[in-house]
């Protein structure tokens, strides 16, 4: 096993805690504003007179700039350490957010969106780094848990704060809440985070390029392929070209990987250890079901049983409030058991919840029923993140802390930036489907249910994609700290 990244005797717990804190306010907001965007959806579609699939392009511009640099900002924090990268995606994000909420054009704001993602590129990685760099295993489980529970927890009330925002100031504020955030954050790191030696590292700039081309090429692809109903839209170019292309183009990074002489900027070696080539496959797909859960549940509640935005929000608020009490209380112990334990159950109880949900979304049922499902959503999602977390960081060195915090990040980004994408496609031609099935001319009614019906069947995407994580998880080996903590 390789060597952990510090020794109990260098571990300072309250300077290590603390630090933790302050980083992980920033961690919250960013992942916040993956979601908190859905359930103002609605009401920027009117403000700003968008249809669906260039709306969506809100997020997924978001999406897509904080996926393609992670793997390169992960080495910058080790190079130039993680409290100086972590500082300036502060300020870059903090000037977007500014510039998303005063923005009155959808490509304004599109491109706000893009730069805000940069931003959040450069923060993310760095709290992981400074976890695997500061707390030794044995405190490891306990850091990953606050971590972890922070992923789940942002990802789950950013709806929620959505439809408050939007109800009480307006769309804007979404952007705007980012900005007081940010500076309680920026003054905390300041203060707790110490400024860590930083790794010599050089750049891999041909891996960068391959990679952001591959991946750029291929979500930007699926996401307009819908849009432009798979046919050439920038000259004899149609996006089943971009995505062919994009994978070919991953592949080849793949392959100068593992030729490069320099330093590769995936070190290929980390992918031999079973847990973080397995964690790796399981976020992905939980990054792909935590995007791709909310939307449809926010479109049927609102377009469909004409709920106001907090209203929607609260219906799927028993996700975030299990996910609070739950995911701290698990990441105490999960350092004691084999990661399996907690994420094969969290798997089962996440995709079994949101499949219910799905087969429940008719017109006319009772709401409070809806209320079940979103719970049993909230206990799956609190086992999830912290397992996985500490099974893809606990051997990790120093040196490959940046590295493999950067490939965590970006396959976790990869899914949400996928299933950011597909959603739309799912909502767009399941509605068209269901609604092309009535007798013409339809009652309204039947619209309503037709409707329903079809984004419940949208919402079946992230149920069996989180079914489907638990195929990578089952495989998780336990580790020799693990049986010994236990005693």
């Amino acid at each position: 096993m390789p060597q952990t990244a510090n020794t109990p005797t260098e571990f300072n717990k309250k300077a290590a805690w603390n630090a933790l804190w302050a980083l992980v306010i920033g961690f919250f907001m960013i992942l916040l504003d993956t979601t908190i965007v859905h359930t103002a959806m609605p009401a920027i579609m009117e403000d700003l007179d968008a249809d669906i699939s260039s709306i969506l392009w809100i997020n997924s511009a978001y999406l897509l700039t904080f996926a393609v640099p992670l793997l390169v900002t992960g080495r910058l924090g080790d190079r130039f350490g993680p409290r100086n990268i972590y500082l300036l995606g502060m300020v870059i994000f903090t000037i977007a957010s500014l510039w998303s909420g005063l923005s009155t054009s959808l490509a304004s704001l599109i491109l706000a969106r893009a730069v805000q993602g940069l931003g959040a590129a450069l923060i993310s990685p760095q709290s992981m780094t400074m976890i695997t760099r500061l707390f030794p295993y044995a405190h490891r489980g306990a850091a990953m848990g606050v971590w972890g529970a922070v992923a789940g927890i942002a990802s789950l009330v950013g709806p929620i704060a959505g439809g408050l925002l939007v109800d009480s100031a307006g769309w804007e504020w979404i952007f705007f809440i980012n900005i007081p955030i940010a500076v309680v954050s920026i003054a905390m790191v300041f203060k707790f985070v110490p400024k860590l030696k930083p790794q010599a590292h050089s750049f891999d700039w041909i891996g960068v390029a391959l990679s952001a081309i591959g991946m750029f090429s291929l979500v930007y692809g699926i996401q307009e392929g819908d849009a432009t109903n798979w046919e050439p839209f920038i000259g004899p170019i149609s996006a089943w070209h971009l995505i062919i292309f994009g994978i070919l183009m991953m592949a080849l990074f793949v392959w100068w990987q593992s030729k490069t002489k320099a330093e590769p900027l995936v070190p290929l070696r980390l992918f031999t250890v079973r847990n973080f080539s397995l964690a790796n496959i399981a976020i992905t797909f939980m990054g792909l079901a935590i995007a791709t859960i909310s939307l449809p549940m926010v479109f049927f509640l609102q377009d469909v049983r004409g709920l106001t935005p907090t209203e929607s929000a609260l219906m799927i608020s028993p996700m975030a409030v299990v996910g609070i009490i739950m995911a701290p209380m698990i990441g105490k112990h999960i350092n004691k058991f084999n990661p399996r334990t907690f994420a094969l159950p969290g798997f089962f109880l996440m995709g079994g919840g949101t499949i219910a949900y799905a087969l429940m979304m008719h017109a006319d049922i009772p709401l409070w029923l809806l209320l079940i499902p979103s719970a049993i959503q909230g206990f799956g999602s609190a086992m999830i993140w912290p397992s996985l977390s500490l099974a893809a960081t606990r051997d990790l060195t120093a040196v490959d802390a940046g590295a493999g915090s950067g490939i965590y990040n970006t396959t976790r980004q990869i899914g949400s930036v996928l299933g950011s994408a597909l959603i739309a496609f799912m909502m767009d031609s399941r509605i068209t489907a269901q609604i092309g099935e009535l007798n013409q001319p339809a009652d309204q009614s039947a619209i309503f249910e037709a409707t329903s019906v079809g984004l419940g069947q949208a919402l079946m995407l992230p149920g069996i994609v989180a079914l489907a994580a638990i195929f990578s998880v089952l495989f998780f080996k336990s580790h020799p700290s693990e049986r010994k903590l236990r005693g």
